[in-house]
């Protein structure tokens, strides 16, 4: 059985994606992505913790436009489950990064190996990234959807970065190398990858 909480946050989630998504890769990638969590897995027993940057959350939570209500809403189902997860920072290569990256970004998996729910096949978290802060180059087998939730700017190889405003998605294609960044306001994405 999933938990209560978990199931609204992923109704959420699928809705606000496939609200928002325009690629067709994208498209293709949340079908099989929300396919796939039609059956819930074991739920987990890891303990949660925070780090300090989630402080911004309230911020962005507060900061969303009322015309946006699937937005608002995966918000307050992520707020609701978000004191659960357990907050962790990237390990390795960090290439990129900028100067206070590490005290400064926490990524939470809600669904995958170490997830609300544990599951090998697909893959949803959440990245944060405090203000004026540039997440490491990076790269993972598995195609992945970003939807972003306040402005930030996304960058695929060595191509010019491109500012991606709140509401919209952003697709990387398989194994290639990405990047994002925030501005004067903290960065929050969900993630979306099916193994």
């Amino acid at each position: 059985m999933r938990i209560q909480a978990l199931e609204e946050l992923l109704g959420a989630a699928r809705t606000a994606y496939y609200g928002r998504a325009r690629d067709q890769k994208s498209i293709s990638l949340l079908e099989q992505v929300f396919d796939a969590l039609e059956t819930p897995a074991p739920q987990s027993q890891f303990e949660s913790g925070r780090l300090p940057v989630c402080r911004y959350l309230s911020d962005i939570s507060l900061s969303l436009d009322s015309d946006d209500s699937d937005l608002r809403q995966l918000m307050r189902a992520f707020m609701a489950i978000e004191p659960a997860l357990q907050w962790r920072r990237r390990q390795g290569d960090c290439t990129g990064a900028s100067e206070g990256f590490s005290e400064n970004h926490a990524n939470a998996m809600l669904v995958g190996p170490e997830g609300l729910e544990l599951r090998e096949d697909v893959w949803l978290g959440v990245s944060l990234v405090g203000p004026n802060v540039r997440y490491p180059d990076h790269r993972h087998l598995p195609e992945e959807t970003y939807l972003v939730m306040s402005p930030g700017d996304f960058r695929q190889g060595r191509n010019e970065w491109v500012h991606v405003a709140n509401g919209e998605t952003f697709y990387n294609p398989k194994s290639i190398v990405h990047a994002m960044r925030s501005s004067d306001r903290p960065l929050l994405v969900f993630w979306a990858l099916k193994e």
